[in-house]
């Protein structure tokens, strides 16, 4: 038999109150506060898991920086499209992001000081820096090449040219964290500590930074971003697990997290041709988007990005979630009696 009426039950949201607090990190640095970037964004602050509102709001939105590089790379079809004439000058690159794509920030990677690509010296890098911050005045992050040794004689010589302006050093992990994290506290920059899926490990990271004197507010946390269909799921319960621990009081996880995003087309089914999946220009961004709403689920407060269509489909899940325009709980669609 068919019910005549649904049964009416009062329903009150599991509200739970948790003794700790992200940090707050600023990125950027206004004239005002020392630096010449035209705004400065905070990320953090949180005091209960993404989007909780029936606990505690939310103080900043989630936010999305741009990738750009000091070098041409090897890029998909799909993403190479929109970066094509900017390829080989890193300061056009980085404006093109702000001026055409609307970033709010921007990543440089200097893959260029690799010593297997072009050695690349650490002063030289810092020059390229400084052309991107005269090209453009959003907040910056500054990532190295990936080579530990280097990358510590890089990001030190960058935090020394950038003092005053609060950018990001991407990124310190457990072989490196010591110069990086000195250059940060004496030039007053940030640094993203960066671990590869390992808990222990980010957590062990954490505490050295924090030992040698860096504060918590100028620490990001990067456990690593793997893509969708290769470990993103991992991914999501790390940032969990450790967005949960700092809320618990555990206060060497209480930092902000950030996430690669662009990791996602590491993953070969986001690029490669092949019409039984349908377009790559749609099925690329998709994959992004997808990485990246997974982890801002899981409490990612920084997300670097490449495909514009991606971080403005982002962008606009982050808006709709956390603008003024929310749905409040008696608007929201009646899902159990709607009908397609």
């Amino acid at each position: 038999a068919v019910p005549a009426r649904m049964l009416e039950a009062a329903f009150t949201p599991p509200v739970k109150a948790y003794p700790g607090r992200i940090a707050e990190v600023r990125l950027g640095a206004t004239r005002g506060e020392g630096g010449t970037r035209s705004s400065s964004i905070v990320i953090g602050g949180e005091r209960a898991m993404p989007f909780y509102y029936f606990e505690k709001p939310m103080p900043h939105k989630p936010v999305i920086s741009f990738d750009a590089f000091d070098a041409p790379i090897p890029l998909p079809g799909p993403i190479k499209a929109h970066y094509r004439e900017v390829l080989e000058d890193a300061a056009e690159w980085a404006r093109l992001c702000v001026d055409k794509l609307g970033a709010d920030v921007v990543t440089i990677h200097l893959v260029s000081t690799d010593p297997m690509i072009k050695d690349t010296s650490p002063r030289e890098a810092a020059r390229t820096v400084e052309e991107v911050l005269q090209a453009v005045k959003v907040p910056i992050i500054v990532g190295g090449s990936g080579a530990p040794e280097k990358d510590a004689e890089v990001l030190s010589k960058v935090a020394e040219m950038a003092q005053g302006e609060r950018i990001l050093l991407n990124s310190a992990t457990l072989d490196n964290f010591k110069p990086i994290g000195e250059a940060a506290k004496k030039y007053g920059q940030a640094v993203i500590a960066w671990a590869t899926l390992d808990m222990s490990m980010q957590r062990r990271l954490n505490a050295e930074l924090l030992d040698i004197g860096l504060p918590k507010e100028q620490i990001v946390i990067d456990p690593t971003t793997a893509a969708l269909g290769y470990g993103l799921e991992y991914s999501f319960s790390i940032m969990e697990r450790v967005r949960l621990a700092g809320l618990k009081g555990d206060e060497v996880l209480q930092m902000p997290l950030s996430s690669g995003t662009t990791n996602a087309w590491g993953a070969r089914e986001a690029w490669l041709k092949d019409p039984e999946l349908g377009p790559r220009e749609l099925r690329g961004p998709l994959w992004e988007v997808v990485t990246g709403v997974t982890l801002l689920l899981a409490g990612c407060d920084l997300f670097m990005m490449m495909h514009p269509a991606a971080a403005r489909t982002l962008k606009g899940v982050i808006d709709a979630l956390a603008g003024p325009s929310r749905a409040r709980p008696e608007e929201i669609a009646d899902w159990i009696g709607i009908r397609t």
